[in-house]
């Protein structure tokens, strides 16, 4: 009887490290894509990575989004599409499939300080 519960628990715990393993990719991708969509959309005027400033002094970098915003409350916003303006500075007008606003999010999350 012990013998068969060292075998499972040897059992699940490689089950459980394989699917560690399996996700991590997965999740490197959906970052990347994140990211990229960040920056075709947004990286005209913010900072949209871990360091830098603003194209346009008015947009906030994306790094900080999270102490003015709730990360999850933009989610709406983002599949309605977000018109604000940064002072003088209209933004452009976009709206996301429910997959490109999993992976902006997770981005937006990654680099939050």
């Amino acid at each position: 009887m012990l013998r068969f519960a060292a075998a499972a628990i040897t059992i699940w715990l490689l089950l459980a490290a394989g699917a560690a393993a399996a996700k991590a990719p997965v999740d490197a991708q959906l970052l990347k894509r994140g990211r990229a969509i960040a920056q075709a959309n947004c990286g005209r005027c913010h900072a949209v990575g871990a360091r830098g400033v603003s194209a346009n002094p008015k947009s906030p970098p994306f790094r900080d989004l999270a102490r003015k915003y709730p990360l999850r409350n933009l989610e709406e916003a983002l599949a309605e599409g977000i018109v604000v303006g940064h002072e003088g500075v209209e933004m452009p007008q976009f709206r996301l499939s429910a997959m490109q606003i999993e992976a902006l999010l997770a981005y937006l999350g990654s680099i939050q300080r």
